[in-house]
């Protein structure tokens, strides 16, 4: 018997990691602070561009580099009869003493299943790929997904300095992971259970600026949904809160502006070469200045359909949670060949901020300004009510 989704929970977990991705900020992983005061720097250092094997952070061809394939190896298996999916479990290693996970998910009984990547922001680790909510919607339809996470993210910190994170080592959290999207897929189409010919990407955040780089250098990706791209870095870099006020100005200098320069994904939209692209975006994203994502909107090339939500109340009620992965399956199975321009009005579709609770919605309701200390001495007494013996009737 295969797993029966809850719509409820489905709704719960889509909206953790899309909170997750919007609030970024509040947990995402910072260098622990020194005991003893350090010596301040005038100009803080510029993050390293290159790899010790040669691999250039900034080139987005991986084949320019020295880094090729290495075969992943198998490091567990989830074969429950009772779910719609085989899971699989992958350690990568084609750079020295950094391995990752690669989770490959497909679904049971079908032979050649088309292909999603799935890349949630920074800070995301791989939580939502060993979930078997998650998992079932992912494959439902019959399509693999395959889940990792970025450079300088998640579990792929335990081999830096206690000090690195994702935007003190920018250049390699994104220009690695772009180069890690190029390899993996090599390997998918070395496997005879998947259809590599048919692959999409999902993608979120951080996770979508690496998508749009990647296919701005790979036409493999054929079909990209970016929930909240981040890009336009010179902003970014100035107002988004995933950078504290305190952490500010070490990036802010121009000697790192320059270091991302090549990176920015406003420069690598226009590029893209997959054949249907969505892009959704949600005003008052705290990871995400509106500004920047004016700009990134600006800079879409018109083939790529805009989503421009109000506010993440309006992102949340365009759709039930459980679809959400339903639009890339779409455009999938209509196995696009190329890139259709829209005219501006089917280009831009403006969704206004809803600021009240969406009815009948999980999770969701009035406010409740009952003091908990008020709500524990009614119960109280409520019970020393029911606790007097009943008065003898006359």
């Amino acid at each position: 018997m295969k797993i029966r989704i809850s719509w409820r929970c489905s709704f719960l977990l889509f909206c953790a990691v899309v909170v997750n991705s919007m609030c970024v900020a509040q947990n995402a992983p910072k260098p622990s602070q020194p005991s003893t005061p350090q010596p301040a720097q005038t100009e803080p250092a510029v993050p390293a561009q290159k790899a010790p094997y040669g691999e250039d952070w900034t080139d987005l061809n991986v084949y320019d580099s020295s880094l090729r394939l290495k075969r992943p190896l198998l490091a567990e298996t989830d074969d429950d009869p009772h779910t719609s999916f085989i899971r699989e479990r992958y350690q990568v290693e084609w750079r020295p003493g950094e391995p990752f996970d690669l989770y490959v998910i497909r679904p049971r009984g079908v032979a050649k299943p088309p292909v999603i990547l799935y890349l949630y922001s920074f800070p995301e680790d791989t939580e939502q790929f060993k979930n078997n909510v998650w998992c079932d919607t992912a494959v439902n339809g019959g399509y693999a997904a395959v889940g990792f996470v970025g450079a300088v993210t998640g579990h792929r910190m335990r081999y830096h300095l206690m000090k690195d994170w994702f935007v003190s080592n920018m250049p390699e959290a994104l220009g690695a992971t772009v180069h890690d999207v190029q390899l993996i897929l090599d390997y998918l189409s070395t496997r005879n259970d998947m259809d590599s010919s048919r692959v999409g990407m999902f993608a979120s955040g951080s996770g979508g600026s690496i998508a749009i780089m990647a296919s701005a250098v790979d036409a493999r990706l054929q079909v990209i949904d970016l929930l909240a791209p981040w890009g336009d870095w010179p902003t970014w870099l100035a107002e988004t809160k995933v950078i504290s006020p305190a952490e500010r100005p070490e990036f802010t200098t121009s000697a790192f502006a320059a270091a991302v320069a090549p990176l920015e994904p406003i420069t690598w939209l226009p590029k893209m070469k997959a054949k249907v692209v969505r892009m959704q975006n949600v005003r008052g994203n705290k990871a995400m200045p509106d500004s920047a994502q004016e700009k990134m909107e600006a800079a879409a090339p018109d083939f790529v359909t805009i989503n421009q939500f109000g506010n993440g109340q309006a992102l949340l009620s365009s759709q039930r949670a459980d679809e959400f992965f339903q639009w890339i399956k779409d455009e999938m199975k209509a196995n696009p060949q190329t890139q259709v321009a829209f005219q501006k009005d089917a280009h831009l579709h403006v969704y206004p901020a809803i600021q009240v609770p969406v009815p009948n919605w999980p999770n969701v309701g009035t406010l409740d300004t009952h003091k908990p200390q008020e709500d524990a001495q009614a119960k109280q007494a409520s019970e020393k009510d029911s606790a007097k013996p009943a008065s003898n009737p006359k």
